[in-house]
């Protein structure tokens, strides 16, 4: 059963300034195929303008192999409606795709910023959802 997750966008940023960390390894295992990311038109376009921000020290080839890497092993999915309140409304789209890839899929949302987004066993940290990963792994 593989197992897919909507990957937040200070992931990204996280695992680009420091691969060897615990995001790098959350992205690195979307890319090779053991988490399928969940996608969607607002999320790479969050993805692109973030990455993008001045403040960071990003090159060009580095965010459009990360870009084309999470595309190519992704699937896109639509929103669902929800009706709970996120503090930032474009963390909206997020969890709409995650609720609704729930529906069908075992999906969660890897995020840093938990506080974010509801409680829910499904809202993970990076570490949370790697350790998800070695569990099935496991299994």
């Amino acid at each position: 059963m593989k197992t897919f997750a909507v990957i937040d966008t200070n992931v990204l940023v996280s695992a680009l300034l420091r691969w060897d960390s615990v995001p790098g390894a959350v992205v690195e295992e979307a890319i090779n195929g053991n988490l399928v990311p969940i996608l969607h038109e607002k999320i790479i376009s969050e993805y692109d303008e973030v990455l993008h921000r001045k403040k960071f020290p990003f090159s060009e080839e580095d965010i459009q192999i990360l870009l084309r890497g999470l595309k190519e092993s992704g699937v896109f999915w639509v929103p669902a409606l929800i009706e709970e309140e996120l503090p930032d409304k474009k963390d909206v789209v997020f969890y709409a795709v995650t609720m609704e890839a729930r529906k069908e899929e075992d999906a969660y949302l890897v995020t840093g910023n938990i506080r974010h987004f509801p409680v829910r066993p499904y809202v993970v940290t990076p570490r949370e959802m790697l350790s998800i990963l070695q569990r099935k792994q496991h299994e």
